[in-house]
């Protein structure tokens, strides 16, 4: 799988050395591996640095002494490590309303359907929980106070999704929120709490948070959504995962919905899919 950073003569890849554990490109190219089976991401070589930093935590944590003693244990169990392994490795970068021409279309989608129509939407990559809310500020800034709207959040990473479910946020990242929103749909801290605020009861009750691995066969979803959120996560698949997953989507999306997705992402080779509708927003046909 991988093309090789040069190694010096104690098999360390160079730039390596002289770090708490050592380091091998065997040990990556296990990694690479391992990621790659267990949540569909394809680590590529410029990682090196990134994932010995990241996993060195988890070392420490567990008390393995070597990566290779690490990873041989991590194989020979289903313990709740793998999902500790999984959040090392997966890169959560958010905000309110980021890429804000998503969110213009998603409510004039929302506008497009009569008042009593029930609304189903995933946002398949919650994050810390910016991007759930903010679709859930569009919908109720597009439907109502009380719209017939529920919203399921998913995530492969166990920590950021409590930390969405929590909705206590810094004030300096609710850089996307209007004055108005931000009155009505957020608690200011006081005291301790102060430069804190908190996502309002309102806003949590329409959104169910759940861990959900998009590469593995038992999302657990009994209904067909109207509108899918999965940005910024085809990025980090092959080709062949890609179709795969784009392939799932569609079966569990209802003719003529809506998938968003991110701005560095084009399926125009899955035509028979999803057909553009605007910067980067699909119909599902």
């Amino acid at each position: 799988m991988s093309t090789h950073a040069a190694i010096d003569s104690t098999g360390d890849a160079t730039g390596m050395q002289g770090r708490e554990f050592a380091w091998t490109n065997a040990d990556f190219d296990r990694v690479q591996d391992l990621i790659y089976r267990r949540a569909g991401i394809s680590l590529h070589d410029g990682k090196h640095a990134m994932v010995y930093s990241r996993l060195s935590r988890r070392l420490r944590d567990t008390g393995h002494q070597s990566f290779k003693e690490y990873l041989s244990w991590l194989e020979s169990t289903d313990g709740p490590e793998w999902q500790e392994f999984v959040n090392a490795l997966t890169t959560n970068l958010t905000s309110f309303f980021r890429e804000q021409h998503h969110f213009q279309i998603f409510a004039e989608h929302l506008k497009s359907k009569p008042a009593t129509h029930p609304w189903r939407v995933w946002c398949s990559a919650a994050s810390t929980g910016e991007e759930p809310y903010s679709i859930v500020m569009t919908a109720l800034e597009a439907l109502g106070s009380r719209p017939r709207f529920s919203l399921m959040a998913s995530d492969i990473d166990s920590k950021v999704l409590a930390t969405a479910a929590n909705g206590v946020y810094k004030g300096e990242s609710l850089k996307g929120i209007s004055a108005a929103q931000m009155q009505a749909y957020f608690m200011r801290g006081k005291g301790s709490n102060s430069g804190l605020v908190r996502v309002k009861p309102e806003l949590k009750q329409l959104v169910e948070f759940l861990i959900v691995n998009l590469i593995k066969d038992d999302w657990p979803f009994k209904e067909a959504f109207d509108v899918v959120f999965c940005r910024n996560v085809m990025i980090y698949f092959d080709a062949e995962t890609q179709r795969r997953v784009l392939e799932r989507i569609h079966r569990v999306m209802k003719p003529g919905g809506v998938l968003f997705v991110g701005h560095a992402e084009n399926f125009s080779d899955s035509r028979d899919l999803f057909v553009l509708k605007g910067k980067t927003a699909y119909e599902r046909r």
